[in-house]
């Protein structure tokens, strides 16, 4: 394990009972609040988290602003938060960004675009424009994606060059299908937008429910690779990886694969990006 304390950028939070989630199947339809983090996460040194937006009804982000606000009470950990906007309304979502932008500890958002049928979305005019306005607003923009829509993506980067973005999950590779390229040559070229840097989290749920540690590396060495430790950052996205592993358990995955890093590159990955990237 660490040994120094870690930030974890990706931790969800949500309450069924306060907000609607329409996502949400069994085993995850149910509360994951700070206590129940605070328990799967016991023997991890964690300095602070990033909550991240977790898809409520889109009518309710700010609703879901307030919520972390109240579990920061609980979770004095949380140091940021990543929210919800519906970025595809173009110049007319500018009011909501600076809404949330005035929200304590508000630091980005996110628009999950990996449903949309089509893998060339996230390009449409008033998508890129909603992008855009983010760095009117200081904020940064949360890249939640599976891997048919990574080219579209590196479009998208090179369109918004002046806002900040980082790469969720690694975008989702088809791993449980043993998928490597394209995925691996677009992560390559993403790499290259220096506006972008990448969490490694959320790789076991795409792996299927055979899936061993052997299995993930070859992703994970390429995202390494791609991105090198001073654009990695570590996200735990609990409680969904719980579908997969807990959370001690992609810790000591993640401190495995990086074991021959310097603790200086490790420190990078496990706090500094993030910790520079949302403003910690």
């Amino acid at each position: 394990m660490p040994r120094f304390p870690i930030i974890d950028s990706h931790l969800h939070l949500w309450d069924p009972q306060r907000l609607t989630y329409p996502w949400l199947f069994p085993p995850l339809d149910r509360p994951f609040l700070p206590a129940d983090f605070q328990a799967a996460s016991a023997g991890i040194d964690i300095e602070a988290l990033v909550f991240l937006e977790c898809d409520a009804a889109i009518d309710q982000a700010f609703a879901e602003a307030q919520a972390v606000l109240a579990w920061a009470q609980e979770e004095p950990r949380i140091a940021a938060m990543v929210c919800n906007a519906a970025l595809e309304r173009g110049d007319a979502v500018r009011a909501d960004l600076e809404r949330l932008a005035g929200i304590e500890k508000v630091r980005g958002v996110r628009r999950i675009y990996q449903d949309q049928p089509d893998p060339a979305w996230c390009l449409r005019p008033d998508f890129v424009a909603g992008v855009r306005a983010l760095a009117d607003y200081g904020l940064t923009f949360d890249l939640c994606l599976k891997h048919p829509q990574l080219q579209a993506t590196i479009g998208l980067a090179d369109a918004c060059p002046n806002v900040p973005m980082v790469l969720d999950h690694i975008a989702k590779p088809g791993i449980a299908a043993g998928l490597m390229q394209p995925w691996a040559d677009q992560m390559r070229d993403l790499a290259r937008r220096e506006n972008v840097v990448c969490k490694l989290s959320g790789v076991a749920t795409e792996a299927g429910a055979d899936w061993t540690p052997e299995t993930l590396r070859p992703y994970m060495d390429v995202a390494l690779e791609a991105f090198g430790p001073s654009r990695i950052m570590f996200g735990g996205d609990w409680p969904v990886s719980t579908l997969r592993l807990t959370y001690p358990a992609w810790v000591a995955l993640v401190d495995d694969l990086i074991r021959d890093l310097s603790e200086t590159e490790q420190r990078q990955i496990y706090a500094e990006t993030a910790r520079a990237f949302y403003r910690l």
